[in-house]
């Protein structure tokens, strides 16, 4: 039993950052704010490495799934708060229609995009969160341009008090839920055969088709679970916090560039790294413009240049380089 236990240390790290964070949050006073949208950004770093990282490959149509993930949310709260009883029920069935949403959209992007490796597959999902903004708004899909206001009914369904409530607190506590899920299915994914197979890919493609990995399988299986928890993501953080939903907001591609960038600087493949991707991320452009009101990313770029120089394997990897061996060990990976 204790050895089964030992594969799951590393989370207890991860846990105790969680906590801290939530608990900062809650008992400094004025400190909510940012600590939810570091929140956020962690969440977002913890889903999206599940595909990178594990695989090597760079989606840069990721933020369609959080945007799909988002319309899930909202069309289940717009079009069933007529029903009688359902009450916080409408909230999980919004949860559900996300992650339904976004995994139909993520097959069909793996069924095309898939085929393709390396470069050849960022280009082709470049489009993605471009293509299907410009076809929700071209055909008129669920309003169109015109989005989906909800807070009429997000008040009817819950009570204005309780509505309020979770769009200024029960949002933020549903990320952190997501952010540790999403890090126990990385960890369980490094631990078991989907891992190693992944592992093997990402390190050479070709050697692990020759070994007898079906790469494509593996490959559909991390980007469905990545697209899942952006899906998840978006329904919480954007739908329930901001009780509408607008395409050019919700497919804004930076949100792809940002998760890229808290990968990389944490640590692509780590199961820490995303964590302290999204606090490095998070609080550096957060006090940046605050002191430097104007200037924040004429200074933001060349620090994050000089950290992935410096730690080009991320922070986590290289404390992950640096303890190896090591009683801590056991705990970084």
């Amino acid at each position: 039993m204790k050895t089964k236990l030992i594969k799951y240390y590393p989370m207890i790290p991860v846990l105790v950052l969680y906590a801290a964070l939530f608990l900062v949050g809650r008992n400094v006073s004025g400190m909510w704010q940012l600590v939810a949208m570091l929140l956020f950004y962690c969440a977002l770093g913890q889903a999206f490495n599940i595909f990178l990282g594990m695989t090597g490959y760079v989606d840069f149509g990721y933020v369609a799934f959080m945007g799909v993930g988002t319309y899930g949310m909202a069309l289940a709260i717009s079009r069933l708060a007529h029903i009688e009883n359902l009450g916080v029920g409408i909230i999980v069935i919004g949860f559900a229609m996300a992650m339904l949403m976004s995994t139909l959209l993520s097959v069909a992007v793996g069924a095309v995009a898939l085929r393709l490796r390396g470069a050849y597959f960022a280009i082709a999902t470049i489009g993605v969160n471009e293509g299907f903004r410009f076809l929700i708004e071209g055909a008129r899909i669920w309003n169109g341009s015109e989005g989906i206001i909800f807070m009429a009914q997000l008040n009817q369904i819950l009570g204005r008090e309780a509505a309020s409530a979770l769009a200024t607190f029960w949002a933020d506590v549903i990320v952190l839920v997501i952010a540790v899920l999403a890090a126990m299915v990385t960890l369980i994914y490094m631990r078991s055969k989907i891992g190693y197979a992944l592992t093997a890919l990402r390190e050479d493609e070709d050697a692990a088709k020759v070994m007898g990995i079906n790469v494509t399988k593996f490959k559909i299986i991390a980007f469905i679970t990545s697209s899942c928890f952006a899906g998840l993501v978006g329904a919480s953080s954007w739908a329930l916090k901001t009780p509408y939903v607008f395409p050019p907001e919700v497919f804004e591609i930076h949100y792809t560039i940002e998760a890229i960038i808290i990968v990389l600087l944490g640590g692509a493949g780590t199961l820490l790294g995303p964590l302290v991707g999204g606090l490095i991320y998070g609080m550096s452009k957060y006090y940046l413009s605050i002191f430097i009101p104007g200037f924040q990313l004429l200074i933001f770029a060349p620090i994050i240049i000089v950290i992935i120089v410096v730690f080009p394997e991320g922070v986590i990897g290289m404390l992950k380089a640096k303890t190896r061996n090591t009683a801590v060990g056991r705990y970084i990976i």
